[in-house]
């Protein structure tokens, strides 16, 4: 089994969306990027932690390879916008694509430089290394619970 960390704005619907897809054995939402491996929904929201909301897969590559989830991933959102997807603004919101491996680099900058040519040069998609991994939903969960 194979993991990979994509951002494509607010994280729950991604994650059902990838959730259906064979080849996908696991789906989590998170947060990556930030500064810390700690963070609450709350620090996110604030821009200043660095984080993106993610969603994290654990796939089986002899079923799914990461280059169809990344050709996924480009049609689940819309890659052209910076720091958010509509109506959700913010940076936590941002396209970004976090590679673990050397050959999951290799193969986001191989799909993101296809899809950047059809969408005429205009996508916002980060591709950065895997850091700082904090898992969402508690602290998620309890956001939306004090705030309803």
């Amino acid at each position: 089994m194979k993991k990979c960390t994509l951002a494509l704005g607010c994280f729950w619907k991604p994650e059902e969306n990838f959730k259906s897809k064979p080849g996908i054995i696991q789906t989590e939402v998170g947060y990556a990027g930030g500064q810390s491996d700690k963070v609450t929904y709350e620090e996110v929201c604030t821009g200043k932690t660095g984080h993106a909301e993610v969603v994290r897969l654990t796939f089986d590559e002899s079923k799914i390879s990461f280059k169809k989830i990344l050709d996924l991933f480009f049609k689940m959102h819309d890659p052209t916008q910076k720091d958010m997807q509509f109506p959700d603004i913010g940076t936590q919101y941002r396209s970004e694509i976090f590679y673990e491996t050397e050959e999951q680099k290799k193969d986001a900058l191989e799909v993101f430089n296809e899809y950047n040519k059809k969408l005429g040069g205009k996508i916002q998609t980060n591709i950065s290394k895997f850091k700082n991994y904090c898992k969402a939903e508690s602290y998620h969960q309890k956001y939306i619970e004090k705030n309803r």
